[in-house]
């Protein structure tokens, strides 16, 4: 990674200004859903990982599509952390909150430190604002932000100044606003603006699209000289670049890495890829991603519902391609009956949960991870799936590889569970080379000789794989009940039992193929806590902070739920006691308990936000005692 060149305004900085190192930072931008929020996290964190820097990021926008402006409903922000070293977490408090009216500011201020950077517009803190957000007093007069480092700035003011010779509308100038906050930012971490200017040349594109551009890069070149010129900042901060692992990086949204990967197997196995998708929240990127990727023989499909998406890539996979399909916990639910027949049929399906707050509607663009019971036991009668979550962003592109393998080697559906906060959020993530992706040999059954559509692969389980057209292959599949071997329909007591353990079997026998579950930090001691998914950074960090301290603490996240890696049941009979952190009410701690008869000690949260760092750290101060 290289650091960019300075595209900085001119003007000598004030000889009073000083310079201070930090390890790292936690800025937070917060405004109206319409101010553009998103696109300015966004932005930073691309120059962050371009500078170098390691990074997690935590999206949180609000569900309604488009809440009354300046309400609190409507409030949206961007997390990110940015430091020299490791990043597991968007960071627990807060060091810079840009808040650009005062819903954001009540929202978001309590997890300002105290101390902290508090960067206010003070053009949207009139009467008629104060009452939008149901603040009674204002307070950049009242004295309530007496604790923080606060800098009132007329920004609305200042972008309409900066452009107010691009022609545009007041409503189109004060859209620029977001890119003024922007630049000041990136005058205070010393920060390029070149990526931003470059993508806003992407971005923006003909007559009156590069007037916005224009626009924008006015706003935001305006917002950094405004922090060079007056007096009021007076200190710099400097976080350098993070010792990464050599190689090509790339900053990654989970989302965006699941796509990604997805391509790569298909690559990688020599079998076109078909994702048959219905759009929902905060699964939606994927099918966008993957759309854009037709020159890798990849197929797209917008389906009208839930059920015809699932049918869809079942119908793909009948055909020979390695096929998709993507949801969330509601679409899961209507999913279901179609997962079911992908298991009757033994065909290979990745399905791909992107959980949120639930039931029903619920929390639509909030996180949770509390679908795992229902991928798991959620259909009708004995019907075994495998199930794999991914533990960081970038790491849902080796779950989407791995979820392939498995499918296509075993001729099974596959679960990837997800959830909104790695979806969403983002991480520096090293391209891989091909040599460093597994292996995936896929052989059609072409040959007519001993034909059966369920004739078995003693090592695997996985049925033949005949794409219809085939001359001599003709066989038909469907959801009744197969007689094994043949694949003809029956209803013979003892061939579905036989048949029920078959399938069972199949999905237990994968525990062969997957590797151990790894344990960072003692092999034994006084506390191992448990977690899946996105709990991983907050868990990680909690423990070595725990272990810096000289206890015996250990971690042990499982990527690989059913089957789980072999060594599991071992591994939790090594230590005095079990934590397990979720965004549910205990549904891993279940399994744990029933399975290997271990009294775990459950620690759920189920608010919409994942865990923070410090969470963590106390609950297992608590159980050490």
């Amino acid at each position: 990674m290289t650091t960019m060149e300075s595209t900085a305004p001119t003007s000598a900085p004030h000889q009073s200004r000083k310079k201070e190192t930090l390890e790292n930072a936690v800025i937070r931008f917060a405004g109206d859903s319409g101010d553009g929020m998103q696109v300015t996290g966004s932005q930073f964190t691309n120059t962050a990982a371009l500078f170098g820097n390691d990074l997690a990021t935590f999206p949180d926008f609000p569900a309604e599509i488009r809440a009354p402006a300046g309400t609190l409903p409507g409030v949206s922000g961007f997390q990110v952390h940015f430091s020299s070293s490791d990043v597991y977490t968007p960071g627990d408090a807060v060091d810079v909150l840009i808040a650009m009216n005062p819903a954001a500011l009540k929202v978001n201020l309590a997890d300002l430190k105290k101390n902290g950077l508090l960067i206010l517009n003070s053009d949207n803190f009139k009467t008629q604002d104060l009452d939008k957000a149901k603040v009674k007093t204002n307070p950049l007069e009242d004295g309530s932000l007496a604790g923080y480092r606060l800098f009132s700035v007329d920004i609305t003011r200042l972008t309409r100044t900066a452009v107010k010779d691009t022609g545009l509308s007041s409503k189109a100038m004060d859209r620029c606003k977001n890119f003024f906050a922007l630049g000041m930012c990136y005058w205070l971490y010393g920060r390029s603006m070149s990526s931003t200017e470059r993508w806003l040349d992407t971005k923006f594109k003909g007559d009156d699209a590069a007037t916005l551009a224009q626009a924008n890069k006015l706003a935001m070149r305006a917002g950094y000289a405004y922090c060079d010129a007056t007096e009021a900042f007076h200190t710099r901060y400097e976080i350098p670049a993070a010792k990464l692992p050599p190689g090509t990086y790339r900053n990654i949204s989970g989302n965006s890495a699941l796509a990604i990967g997805f391509v790569a197997a298909g690559q990688r196995a020599g079998v076109p890829l078909f994702l048959g998708s219905y759009p929902i929240t905060p699964a939606s990127d994927v099918l966008h991603e993957l759309s854009h990727h037709k020159d890798f023989g990849v197929y797209t499909f917008q389906a009208e519902d839930e059920i015809a998406a699932v049918c869809s890539a079942i119908g793909a996979a009948y055909g020979g391609a390695l096929a998709l399909t993507t949801s969330s916990g509601p679409g899961i639910a209507l999913k279901q009956e179609g997962i079911g027949l992908a298991v009757m049929t033994e065909l290979p399906l990745v399905i791909v949960d992107v959980q949120r707050g639930g039931p029903s509607t619920g929390l639509p663009t909030k996180t949770e991870q509390a679908d795992l019971l229902q991928v798991l036991f959620g259909r009708n009668s004995e019907s075994p799936i495998a199930v794999l979550a991914p533990q960081t962003p970038g790491d849902c592109f080796w779950i989407a590889v791995e979820a392939s393998r498995l499918a296509l080697k075993y001729m099974c559906p596959v679960m990837v569970l997800s959830d909104g906060y790695i979806a969403n959020g983002a991480e520096p993530w090293k391209v891989p080379v091909v040599d460093e992706l597994p292996v995936m040999t896929v052989k059609y059954r072409t040959d007519p000789a001993n034909f059966t559509a369920y004739l078995r692969d003693p090592a695997t389980l996985s049925r033949p794989w005949a794409v219809p057209g085939t001359a001599g292959l003709e066989h038909r599949i469907g959801g009744l009940e197969k007689q094994d071997g043949t694949g003809n329909i029956s209803y013979d007591p003892l061939n579905h039992e036989h048949m029920v353990h078959t399938r069972q079997n199949k999905i237990a026998g994968m525990v062969q193929d997957i590797p151990d579950a790894e344990v960072q930090g003692p092999a034994s001691g006084d506390l191992l806590v448990v977690g899946w998914g996105s709990t991983y950074g907050a868990i990680t960090a909690a423990v070595r902070a725990h272990q810096a301290k000289g206890h015996k603490v250990a971690h042990m996240h499982l990527r690989h739920l059913n089957p789980m890696p072999k060594n599991v049941g071992d591994v939790l009979k090594r230590y005095k006691r079990v934590l397990i952190p979720e965004m549910n009410l205990g549904q891993l701690s279940m399994l744990l308990r029933a399975r290997f008869l271990v009294d775990a000690i459950g620690f759920n949260k189920v608010q919409g936000k994942p865990f923070s760092q410090g969470e963590v750290e106390a609950k297992i101060t608590e159980v050490l005692g």
